[in-house]
C-alpha cells in the first residue's frame, strides 16, 4: 500500500489545508481562450461559497511564446486568488521552453494548497459546473474522480471530425488495454483529486507529455486508491492541441517509463546476468567489431551484403519518405517487395538513424550483438517469472535458448532467426490469458509455473466474470500488439513458434485434461482478440506482401530435412565440433539447425524421465520430440542403411506458408524447450533440501546429487559452447564507386549494370551500392521474387538472356561465339534494365568476361577507377560493331 503521508514528507510537498479547492489549468499559447476560461471558472467558484469557501486558481504557463502570461496577470489583478506558475519571468518569449502537459500539470499540482485539486484544460471542453459531480464521488470515499466521455449517458455537445474521433478512440482503446485497467477514458482533461494524494503521486511522476494522465491513474490503481469515472458534458474545441498521433506518443512515454522502472527493479544479480549475456555476445562478434565496415562474417555466404542492403534501403526510405514496403533500387525496373522479404522492419526502421549516421555495417553488428543478448535476457526474465526460482538456473536456461548451436549458426547470416527477444514476451502473454481463467476459478497450479509476487490486475469492484473478461480482452490486445511487432521481425520464426506452442498444448492437455478444458475458453477468446488486433494493424502490410507488386505465392526448397545424425553431432563452430563433419550433415554453415550433441540429448532424456510427473515437462518433451521429428523432413533415412521412412513433414509441406519453410529449421523449436527443461532441472537441484542429522551435519546424499546434477549439465553444455564467429576481410570497393566517378556514367533514372549481374551467389555489387549511398539502382540482386504465371517464389531475379550468358561465362571461363541474335538480345536487355553503364570489376575469369562484353557491346571497355566501363548512350545500339 502506498502511504500518501510518507510520500508527502519524502518529497517536501507543502502541507495542504489553507484552501478547499485548487484549480490547475496548464496553458501553452492560450492568450485568446484563457480570459473566457478564467472568467467562467471564477464566476462559478464565487457562486458556490458553500462548497468552495476557500479556493485558488493556478495557471501554469508552459513556455508560451504569446501573451498567455500577460493575460493571466491581467486576470489576477482583478481576482487575487488567480496565480501564475511557471512563466519565465524576465525572459523574452523566444527563450521560453515548452516542456509538455505533464510537466505543466505536475508544477501546478505541487504548487497547490487545496484539500482537493481539480485539473482542467484551458479550452474548458468540459464546463466547470461538472466539478460538482466529481465532488460527489470524493465525498463517497473515492481518492479521485475523472470526467469521462466514454460512458453511455455522456452528453457530447460538439463532436469531433469522424476521422479524428476514430483515431482518438483507437489510441485510447490501446492505452486502456495496456496501462489502465478498468478506466474507459484516460485522456479527458477534467480530473479531481484528493489534494494530499495528488501531491504525493505527482511528486513521483516522471512523464512530461500527454502520458502523465495514464501514469497517474496507473499509480492510483497500484496503490489501491479507488478512482471513480464520471460521465460529464463535453464539447470539442477548435484549436485543440491534442492530435490523434499524440496517442502514439503516450504509448511511447509509457514504454519508456516501464523500461526505466524495470531497470530500477532489477536486482544486482539480474544486472550481472544481463551484462554477462552482452559480454558473451560481444565476444562472439568480436571480429566484426574489430573492423566495422571492413570485416565480413566468413560463414555468412552472401547474406551479410544482403542484410546491410536491407538496413541501408530502409534508412533511405525512412528519411526520404519513400514507400517502406517496396523499392526499385534492386531488380530494376521490376523492384523488390520488401514486406515479402526479410527486411526486418521492426528493427531496421527504429535503427534508421544509426544506419544513416554510421552506415549499415554498424547496424548489422549492433542487431546481431544486441539481438542475441536481448534474446537471452528475455528468456532469463520469462524463466525467472514463470518457471524457476533459482537465478543460476534461469541464467543457464536463458543462455542455452539464445546461444545454442542452431542459434549461433543462424547468427552468421539470419538475424530474423537469431534475434528472438519477442518470443518470451508472447509466451508470457499467452500464460496470462490462461491465468485470467485460473484466478477466477480459484487458480491452477499447473497453468504456467510460479510468479514471484503474483498479479492482481482486476479493476474496480465488478464481479469475477466481468473482471476476467476485461483481463482477457486487455491481454488479448497486448498479445495482438506483440504479434504484430514480431511479424515485422520475422514471420517464419513466428510460424515455427506457433507449431511449437501447439505441440506444447497437445502435450500439456494430455497430461492435465481437466485444466485444459477449464482454460481453453479464456485462451481462445484472448487469441481471437489478438488475431483481430493484428489483422487490423497488418491488413495493409500483409496485403502488399501477398498481393502487391513482386509478391509471390511460396518458395519451393525441395527436401531439406535434417539427417538423424545431425541431432547428436556437434556444430562446426563449437568447442567439440568438427567443421568437416558438420558441413556434410547440413545445407550450409548458416543452416546447422540441430547439432545439439549427444551429451545434451542424453541429459534431456534423463531430465524428462526424472520430472515426468510435472505436466509442464510433458508439454516441453512433446515440443522437443515433435520438433526434431518434424525437422527430419518428408523422408527419414535410417542411418547405416539404404532404408528411408516417411516423415511427418509430409502432412505439412503442401499447406499454405509451410511450403516455404526449410523443414530442418523445425529443430530450432526444440531449443527453448531444452533450455526450459534444463532450467527446471537445475532449479530442482538448487532447491534440494539440505537436512541435517543429529550431529548437525548436512546429509551427504543431497550434496552428492547436486554435484552429480551440475556435473552432468557441465558435461552436456561445454562441448556445444560456441566459438567466436570467424571473419574475413571484405573485398575493397573500386574507386569508380567510392570517389563518385560513377555519376558521370550513370545519369539519374539509369542503372549501373555489374558483370556478371548480382544474384544470390554474387552480391558484392550490393556493397558497392550501399557504399555509394544507394545513389544508383541495380538490375538483378539477392531477394525473393515471383517467377512465371503462378508467381512461384525464387531467389534472385528472373533470368534474362544476357544475364544467363554472362553467368555461364563466369562459371566456365570460356568465351562463347557471339551471334547477331545474342547482340539483339543484349540491346533488348540493356533497354529493359535502363542501363547507364556496364561495369566489370577484377575477378577470377575476368578476361573471358571482358571479351564477351566487348563483343556484345561492339566496343572495348575503358579502364576507369579500377573497373572496366562501357558507357551506354541513349540511341546507341549495343552490338552494332560486334566482332
Amino acid at each position: 500500500m502506498l502511504h500518501s503521508s510518507s510520500l508527502h514528507a519524502a518529497h517536501g510537498v507543502p502541507t495542504a489545508g489553507t484552501v478547499d479547492l485548487t484549480v490547475v489549468v496548464p496553458a501553452y499559447n492560450e492568450e485568446h481562450r484563457l480570459p473566457r476560461t478564467l472568467d467562467a471558472i471564477c464566476r462559478y467558484l464565487r457562486s458556490s461559497p458553500g462548497r468552495h469557501a476557500g479556493w485558488e486558481l493556478l495557471v501554469v504557463d508552459d513556455g508560451s511564446t504569446d501573451a498567455t502570461a500577460a493575460a493571466v496577470r491581467e486576470a489576477a489583478a482583478a481576482e487575487p486568488r488567480i496565480r501564475l506558475v511557471g512563466s519565465p519571468s524576465g525572459l523574452p518569449a523566444p527563450h521560453a521552453r515548452n516542456h509538455g502537459k505533464g510537466h505543466a500539470v505536475r508544477l501546478g499540482v505541487l504548487a497547490s494548497r487545496g484539500g482537493r485539486v481539480l485539473v482542467t484544460d484551458a479550452d474548458l471542453a468540459t464546463p466547470i459546473e461538472e466539478v460538482a459531480l466529481l465532488h460527489d464521488q470524493l465525498d463517497a470515499g473515492y481518492a479521485a474522480a475523472i470526467g469521462s466521455r466514454a460512458q453511455g449517458d455522456v452528453h457530447v455537445e460538439v463532436r469531433q471530425h469522424p476521422l479524428r474521433k476514430l483515431f482518438g478512440r483507437a489510441g485510447n482503446q490501446v492505452i486502456r488495454a495496456v496501462a489502465v485497467p478498468g478506466v474507459r477514458d484516460t485522456q479527458c482533461g477534467f480530473k479531481l483529486f484528493d489534494g494530499d494524494q495528488a501531491r504525493a503521486v505527482f511528486g513521483r511522476s516522471r512523464v512530461d507529455g500527454w502520458g502523465i494522465d495514464v501514469e497517474i491513474l496507473r499509480t492510483f490503481h497500484e496503490a489501491k486508491w479507488p478512482v471513480a469515472e464520471v460521465p460529464v458534458r463535453w464539447a470539442h474545441q477548435a484549436g485543440s492541441k491534442v492530435r490523434a498521433l499524440d496517442y502514439a506518443g503516450v504509448l511511447l512515454e509509457l514504454v519508456r517509463l516501464r523500461a526505466r522502472g524495470a531497470l530500477r527493479m532489477m536486482r544486482p544479480a539480474d544486472r550481472v546476468v544481463v551484462l554477462g549475456y552482452l559480454l558473451v555476445s560481444v565476444w562472439l562478434f568480436k571480429g566484426l567489431w574489430a573492423d566495422l565496415g571492413g570485416s565480413y562474417l566468413a560463414d555468412s555466404g552472401q547474406d551479410q551484403n544482403q542484410w546491410e542492403w536491407f538496413f541501408a534501403v530502409t534508412a533511405h526510405h525512412v528519411f526520404g519518405l519513400h514507400d517502406p514496403f517496396f523499392t526499385t533500387l534492386q531488380n530494376h525496373p521490376l523492384g523488390v517487395n520488401l514486406m515479402a522479404n526479410t527486411a526486418m522492419l521492426g528493427l531496421s526502421v527504429p535503427l534508421a538513424p544509426v544506419t544513416a549516421l554510421f552506415g549499415p555495417a554498424v547496424t548489422w553488428a549492433l542487431v546481431l550483438t544486441g539481438g542475441l543478448a536481448a534474446t537471452a535476457a528475455a528468456w532469463y526474465w520469462l524463466l525467472l517469472k514463470r518457471f524457476v526460482r533459482s537465478r543460476r538456473a534461469a541464467a543457464l536456461g536463458g543462455a542455452l535458448c539464445a546461444f545454442a548451436p542452431p542459434m549461433i549458426s543462424h547468427a552468421n547470416a539470419h538475424p530474423n532467426f537469431a534475434v528472438l527477444f519477442m518470443m518470451p514476451l508472447i509466451i508470457d502473454r499467452l500464460l496470462r490469458l490462461c491465468e485470467a481463467r485460473g484466478q477466477a476459478g480459484g487458480g491452477h497450479d499447473d497453468s504456467g509455473g510460479h510468479d514471484d509476487g503474483g498479479h492482481d490486475d482486476s479493476a474496480g469492484h465488478d464481479d469475477g466474470g466481468a473482471t476476467t473478461r476485461r483481463r482477457t480482452v486487455r491481454d488479448g490486445v497486448v498479445l495482438g500488439l506483440l504479434l504484430t511487432y514480431q511479424i515485422f521481425l520475422g514471420e517464419e520464426a513466428l510460424l515455427l513458434a506457433a507449431v511449437g506452442l501447439l505441440l506444447f498444448t497437445v502435450g500439456y492437455a494430455a497430461a492435465r485434461p481437466a485444466v485444459a478444458r477449464a482454460l481453453w475458453r479464456s485462451l481462445a477468446r484472448g487469441l481471437a482478440v489478438a488475431a483481430g488486433v493484428s489483422l487490423l494493424l497488418l491488413a495493409y502490410p500483409l496485403g502488399r506482401q501477398f498481393f502487391g507488386a513482386q509478391s509471390y505465392t511460396g518458395v519451393l526448397h525441395g527436401s531439406t530435412g535434417n539427417s538423424p545424425r545431425a541431432l547428436v553431432e556437434f556444430a562446426g563452430r563449437s568447442l567439440a565440433g568438427n567443421p568437416a563433419t558438420a558441413d556434410a550433415l547440413a545445407l550450409n554453415r548458416t543452416e546447422q539447425n540441430a547439432f545439439f550433441g549427444w551429451p545434451l540429448a542424453v541429459l534431456t532424456v534423463v531430465v524428462v524421465v526424472w520430472l515426468w510427473r510435472d505436466a509442464r515437462v510433458r508439454g516441453l518433451a512433446t515440443v522437443a520430440f515433435g520438433a526434431v521429428l518434424l525437422s527430419l523432413g518428408r523422408t527419414i533415412p535410417v542411418p547405416g542403411t539404404d532404408v528411408t521412412l516417411p516423415g511427418p513433414w509430409l502432412l505439412l509441406h503442401d499447406l499454405p506458408l509451410f511450403e516455404s519453410v526449410i523443414e530442418s529449421r523445425m529443430a530450432m523449436v526444440a531449443v527453448p524447450a531444452l533450455g526450459i527443461l534444463l532450467a527446471l532441472a537445475c532449479d530442482r537441484w538448487d532447491g534440494l533440501a539440505r537436512p541435517v542429522d543429529s550431529t548437525g551435519r548436512v546429509a551427504v546424499d543431497d550434496r552428492a546429487l547436486r554435484a552429480v546434477g551440475w556435473g552432468a549439465v557441465a558435461a552436456a553444455l561445454l562441448p556445444i559452447v560456441p566459438t567466436p564467429l570467424a571473419t574475413v576481410d571484405r573485398p575493397a570497393v573500386p574507386s569508380f564507386v567510392t570517389d563518385g566517378t560513377w555519376r558521370a556514367f550513370v545519369p539519374e533514372g539509369r542503372t549501373l549494370v555489374p558483370v556478371p549481374l548480382p544474384d544470390p551467389g554474387r552480391t558484392e555489387a550490393l556493397h558497392w551500392q550501399t557504399t555509394a549511398g544507394l545513389g544508383f539502382p541495380l538490375p538483378g540482386g539477392y531477394f525473393n521474387g515471383p517467377y512465371g504465371p503462378d508467381r512461384t517464389g525464387i531467389y534472385g531475379p528472373v533470368p534474362r538472356s544476357t544475364s544467363t550468358l554472362l553467368r555461364e561465362v563466369s562459371r566456365t571461363g570460356q568465351i562463347p561465339d557471339i551471334s547477331p541474335a545474342q547482340c539483339r538480345e543484349a540491346r533488348k536487355d540493356l533497354r529493359f534494365w535502363r542501363a547507364g553503364a556496364v561495369v566489370l570489376a577484377p575477378q577470377p575469369g575476368d578476361q573471358a568476361l571482358r571479351l564477351t562484353v566487348q563483343r556484345l557491346m561492339g566496343t572495348p571497355g575503358r579502364w576507369i577507377g579500377g573497373v572496366w566501363v562501357w558507357q551506354v548512350h541513349r540511341g546507341t545500339s549495343a552490338g552494332s560493331k560486334a566482332a
